[in-house]
């Protein structure tokens, strides 16, 4: 059988970066070939990072996108690299598609490249397009219609992006049909909660449609809300794991394959009205030599592990990605604030670190010696700043009673956070949770305020086991737990009157959460989820907090999604909207 040693790169890009995603493949391609490679691959677009949204729309975008393709194509030739096959995702546009309404302008492409002695030896498109969940591709791209497909010293290898697998029918049968010896899907994948598995057998299922060894190669890093896990699989034709890559970790993967060898030149229309589109650029197969790297497979995270590096990862790629070095955070004594500022210690170090007690007249004596010992913990800066001389003046002015008094003090900490952001150029952090946000259990302008939620998407229970996760990791490690354990078993509390606590307004969180999952992330409606056992009246009481807690959700910064539906662009309802679920309208 012909060997080929494959190189998968599982690399971190930025959109819009062109020379720095540029530089990334050269560098890793560079290192490919040291390790012997035979052909290269780099994830969905990733030479104009991804999703570029409506970048895609921009025919300059589009232009520099394919300007800086031919240039990367050039440089690897010119240093030495020509020769190495080099599979790249890019931003493309149709030459043929006729204008017309419906379709998006100037008809931009999902493409990948190959780079080969010096130019472009095929481009092709992505076949299915999503348009789900975080998805908008029907908004930006027209379909490929052809299976590519590459000869690579005597295997015939086709070629996938993404959707391609995700979807029934299409490329994978027609790489049955063409008679491929491999498989290679370049991916940009986003991560959620429980997703690997998912991918796995997806990953499986469809090597064995398609008859043949199957290279399923994964981005990671951060872009907005997204997070990108990596965990590139390769699988043999029966399904069975050949290398699996590490989650949310850089680097290559490289291994030898024995594949089939390659018949005569497939060509025509094949499995689902796929047109071949095949190119040779070594026929022959190369000398017998002895494989020496058989890829691996990284050990798992745990759950607690995973979704705590997912929201490490994504805050790191939003600080720096967006030009900041240090961030602030308003540190109350209380668990979610702690576990925000535990997540910045460990994505961007504690020394970047600045915390703010801003206590009131009403925040108990432990609030702040909570904070005080959180700071001693992880080595963050931390300042006093107490806010009764602004609370004074504030009611004064305009005599506040009630509500609004409770939300002035909050809205006086987020005034204050922003400025001291503006004047000393830190990014300032919401620490609002997933649970707070579905009820509308925080205030406008003020525990709000910031440019970016790292714990947007964690249910409240799941921020106190994060907690625990991490407390119990740095144990093992021989480090200090970074979260005081009384901000873990002390009762929630906003601390905005006197003896306030979180369920004088909510429900225990454990009960509002099982019924947050079933109305926000799974859709069910009020029958169904009081079917599933819990109290009628409660249901709709937390029912009415979601719905009319809308406009809150939409004002509220951008956070890392780490669940199958987000607040965000998985989850889109109207603002003004009277529809209320049977037996919950007022």
């Amino acid at each position: 059988m012909p060997q080929l040693r494959l190189a998968l790169n599982q690399v971190d890009s930025t959109v819009g970066d062109l020379d720095g995603n540029a530089e990334t493949i050269v560098r890793w391609t560079r290192h490919a070939a040291e390790q012997g490679a035979h052909l290269v691959a780099f994830p969905e677009m990733a030479l104009t990072g991804y999703p570029v949204e409506d970048l895609a729309l921009r025919p300059s975008f589009v232009e520099a996108s394919r300007a800086c393709l031919r240039s990367l194509a050039a440089r690897l030739a010119a240093e030495g690299l020509g020769d190495l096959p080099v599979v790249v995702g890019y931003l493309d546009r149709s030459e043929a598609t006729q204008v017309r309404y419906g379709q998006p302008a100037g008809a931009p492409r999902n493409a990948a490249a190959v780079l080969h002695g010096g130019g472009v030896a095929l481009a092709f498109a992505k076949h299915h397009l999503p348009n789900y969940g975080v998805f908008d591709e029907f908004r930006y791209f027209v379909p490929g219609e052809t299976l590519p497909v590459i000869r690579v010293h005597g295997v015939d290898v086709a070629l996938a992006i993404c959707e391609d697998l995700w979807q029934e029918g299409g490329r994978v049968p027609a790489a049955r049909a063409a008679g491929a010896g491999l498989l290679l899907s370049v991916n940009a994948s986003p991560y959620e909660r429980e997703k690997h598995d998912t991918r796995l057998e997806l990953v499986r299922k469809r090597a064995q449609e398609a008859g043949c060894t199957t290279a399923y190669l994964a981005m990671i890093g951060g872009q907005d809300e997204l997070v990108f896990d990596g965990d590139s699989i390769v699988v043999d034709r029966d399904g069975a794991v050949i290398a699996r890559a590490p989650q949310f970790s850089e680097g290559c993967v490289t291994l030898d394959l024995d594949l089939p060898a390659a018949g005569p030149v497939p060509e025509g229309v094949v499995d689902d009205g796929l047109r071949v589109e095949h190119v040779t650029l070594s026929a022959d197969p190369l000398p017998a030599y002895e494989p020496v790297l058989a890829g691996g497979q990284a050990p798992r995270l745990d759950e607690d592990e995973e979704v705590y590096t997912a929201l490490v990862v994504g805050l790191r790629a939003y600080v720096a990605k967006n030009g900041f070095r240090s961030v602030l955070v308003g540190l109350s004594g209380g668990i979610d604030s702690a576990l925000v500022a535990a997540l910045a210690c460990d994505a961007v170090g504690a020394h970047n670190v600045h915390g703010v007690a801003m206590p009131s007249r009403y925040s108990s004596a432990h609030s702040l010696a909570d904070a005080e010992e959180l700071a001693r913990r992880t080595g963050l800066h931390l300042r006093t700043v107490p806010i009764a001389p602004m609370f004074d003046a504030y009611l004064g002015a305009l005599g506040l009673t009630g509500l609004a008094e409770e939300n002035l003090q909050s809205r006086l900490r987020g005034t204050l956070l922003m400025g001291l952001s503006n004047q000393e150029g830190h990014i300032v952090l919401a620490p609002g949770n997933k649970s707070e946000l579905a009820c509308g259990y925080s205030t406008l302008y003020g525990d709000s305020v910031g440019a970016y939620g790292p714990i947007k998407d964690v249910y409240k229970t799941s921020v106190f086991r994060l907690a625990r996760w991490r407390n119990e990791a740095a144990r093992e490690r021989g480090q200090t737990p970074p979260v005081p354990e009384n901000s873990i078993s002390k009762p929630p509390s906003a601390e905005l009157r006197p003896g306030q606590l979180d369920t004088d307004s909510l429900p225990d969180y454990d009960v509002l959460d099982r019924i947050l999952e079933r109305y926000v992330d799974r859709d069910q409606g009020r029958d169904e989820i009081v079917a599933a056992g819990f109290e009628p009246e409660l249901v709709t009481r937390v029912l009415r907090m979601v719905d009319t807690a809308e406009y809150k959700r939409r004002q509220y910064p951008p956070g890392t999604k780490i669940s199958g539906k987000g607040f965000g662009k998985d989850r889109r309802l109207p603002i003004t909207n009277r529809w209320r679920e049977p037996g919950t309208a007022p």
